[in-house]
């Protein structure tokens, strides 16, 4: 996801992506009770997808036929012609190997004129699935494979699922409402979404946890480090925020597990049974983080499709996205 800022000649728009070094595993944790774990199939199926995704996009994109609309002239030449058709823009245009920005403008890229104006929302779930180049889309589905098998080991495919996907929508929001003049791409909302509700899961099965503390050291470092990635000029941090709050709240909602001793009461006396499954403190959490779920995601997609641009109301924000120093500019 750490892209440099992909701008054809002739006035196409740049394209915002992110990155982030793919994490160890990010769990020194270890449930105190035994659960059987799921089968993974859908993180494979999701990046089985993505590449999939992406070689329609290069058959699209056509390099050989198109590169001089592209304002690359003659005197440059598509990156490894062998492929022929699927082969890259000039690095002068894309040096992620990849597509042109107009072509994956025109296949789904979020684009704040073409949501608001062209009342083109469903661009919010298709940007998820494109991204800007072979580099792009390795950091990201090599990260998804480290966050995802894991999650959904544990807790099924419905739930990390639709974690994935509404986080991934959360980051498409936050991020079309502060940038209004470059389209953006990736799953990288998604991703941070899954980081979110592990750092989530974690706090609210506090109690049945061994090393606790390791764990969430561990978790905030690489949460911390991604973030920070996001600084960098032409990373769009607001999708990795966005996703990252949708999937920390969903993962209290979502990720409950049952309180010690819950799955081990049949064979316990009747006075030594557990009464409720989820501890007070989970029941609390959860009411909190639905209603913050719902109330976010109302106001993020009336304020989007009223047209209004966030950045204009927050000064402060656009450092959360890029964070000007002596050697680059915003």
């Amino acid at each position: 996801m750490g892209n440099r800022d992909l701008e054809r000649e002739g006035g196409t728009k740049p394209i915002n992506g992110s990155y982030q070094p793919p994490p160890t595993t990010a769990a020194p944790y270890y449930m105190e009770n035994s659960e059987s774990q799921w089968t993974s199939w859908l993180v494979p199926m999701i990046v089985v997808a993505n590449v999939a995704m992406f070689i329609v996009v290069m058959f699209v994109n056509n390099c050989p036929s198109n590169i001089n609309n592209f304002g690359s002239g003659g005197r440059r030449q598509c990156v490894a012609r062998f492929l022929g058709r699927l082969s890259f823009q000039p690095l002068q245009d894309n040096p992620l190997f990849g597509p042109s920005a107009s072509t994956l403008q025109n296949l789904g890229a979020l684009e704040w004129d073409k949501v608001v104006h062209g009342h083109q929302g469903w661009r919010l779930f298709t940007c998820i699935w494109l991204h800007a180049g072979v580099v792009h889309l390795l950091a990201n589905m090599l990260s998804l494979v480290f966050i995802g098998i894991r999650l959904e080991q544990q807790f099924g495919f419905v739930r990390v699922g639709i974690i994935y996907l509404l986080s991934g929508i959360g980051g498409s929001v936050l991020s079309c409402l502060f940038i209004q003049r470059s389209i953006s791409v990736g799953a990288s909302g998604a991703l941070f979404g899954l980081l979110g509700a592990m750092l989530s899961e974690l706090l609210t099965n506090w109690s049945i946890y061994t090393n606790k503390a390791a764990a969430l050291i561990t978790l905030i470092i690489i949460i911390a480090i991604n973030l920070a990635v996001g600084l960098l000029p032409h990373v769009d941090n607001y999708a990795h925020i966005g996703g990252f709050m949708s999937g920390f709240l969903l993962g209290f909602v979502l990720l409950l597990r049952p309180q010690f001793g819950w799955l081990e009461r049949q064979h316990l006396p009747a006075e030594g049974r557990l009464k409720s499954k989820f501890k007070a403190y989970q029941y609390v959490l959860l009411l909190i983080a639905s209603i913050l779920l719902i109330v976010g995601f109302t106001v993020g997609l009336v304020m989007l499709f009223r047209g209004v641009k966030a950045n204009e109301h927050c000064d402060w924000c656009r450092y959360l996205s890029c964070l000007r120093t002596s050697r680059w500019s915003c």
